[in-house]
């Protein structure tokens, strides 16, 4: 297994390398850390120094970076060469045939949660690869390891369902899995009607849960859970999170084939998950 890991010499850059290396732990994976340099600079008399500067110090920040992961994992480093730093990281996972990318987020929001900077974000709506978000501060958590995988089983009919990956990265790493629907009632109306809502809710849930038990294979540590509130910030919270949790999640109903989509709600869930996230494409 590859991991391709977009790294910039920052907070958040050292965030993502930190997932990479658990990640990578569990799984037996590799690591490709990336840097993409602009490729649209404007050609003028002098600049040709300029690039080995950057040149140059793109290679000191990725031997730093390197020497963040733990010893007997193998790494590579490159810098890569584009005028969107996400696209350029998407080009060189496909031309790696990488599994996964992975990203920090950016470095502005709650330490311990997630915020979407510019290229995570472009990254959530293109990706052909699963897509790791790290949470600010990741790299600071002690103790760093994969212990345990929640996956959001959809509600919605024909939503994307990325429990076939998760029991894939639960069976490969033997991991426990735990399977979650999110009920959430911020789109009801606030009369005396929003309570048996919440009761048909949470039974469509339980229900949809028990009928996804039923369809997997037996893993040890397989457990199910409806968490719903008032809304959906509320609902993630109310679930008991472990330093070594990670969540994943499904790509939008409107997501093109086999890249990732991040809809409305599940933007949501990953701003108020503490825990690292997986956005699986559709189909």
């Amino acid at each position: 297994m590859k991991l391709t890991v977009g790294y910039l010499a920052t907070p958040s850059g050292d965030d993502g390398v930190a997932l990479a290396a658990v990640l990578a732990s569990a799984l037996d994976a590799s690591i490709d850390i990336v840097i993409v340099l602009r490729s649209d600079e404007p050609v003028m008399e002098g600049s040709g120094p300029y690039r080995k500067i950057l040149d140059a110090k793109a290679a000191q920040w990725l031997s730093a970076a390197r020497d963040r992961v733990p010893a007997g994992t193998p790494v590579t480093t490159r810098v890569a060469y584009h005028e969107s730093f996400a696209q350029g990281l998407i080009d060189v996972a496909t031309a790696e045939d990488s599994d996964m990318i992975v990203v920090g987020g950016a470095g502005d929001g709650l330490l311990d949660r997630h915020t979407i900077g510019t290229v995570a974000a472009q990254l959530l709506h293109a990706s052909p690869v699963p897509l790791a978000l790290a949470p600010r501060g990741y790299r600071s958590r002690q103790d760093l390891a994969l212990t345990g995988l929640t996956v959001a089983i959809p509600t919605r009919p024909g939503a994307a369902d990325p429990s076939s990956f998760a029991i894939t990265i639960a069976s490969a790493a033997h991991l426990p899995l735990r399977l979650v629907s999110l009920v959430s009632l911020e789109d009801t109306q606030a009369d005396g009607r929003a309570l048996d809502t919440r009761k048909r809710n949470v039974a469509a849930a339980e229900a949809n849960l028990d009928d996804a038990m039923r369809k997997l294979p037996g893993i040890d540590g397989l457990e199910s859970v409806v968490a719903d509130g008032s809304n959906l910030d509320e609902a993630v919270s109310s679930l008991q999170w472990r330093d070594g949790d990670v969540l994943i999640l499904g790509s939008s109903r409107l997501a093109a084939p086999k890249r990732v989509f991040l809809g409305s709600s599940a933007a949501k869930i990953v701003r108020a998950t503490p825990a690292p996230v997986i956005v699986v494409p559709h189909d």
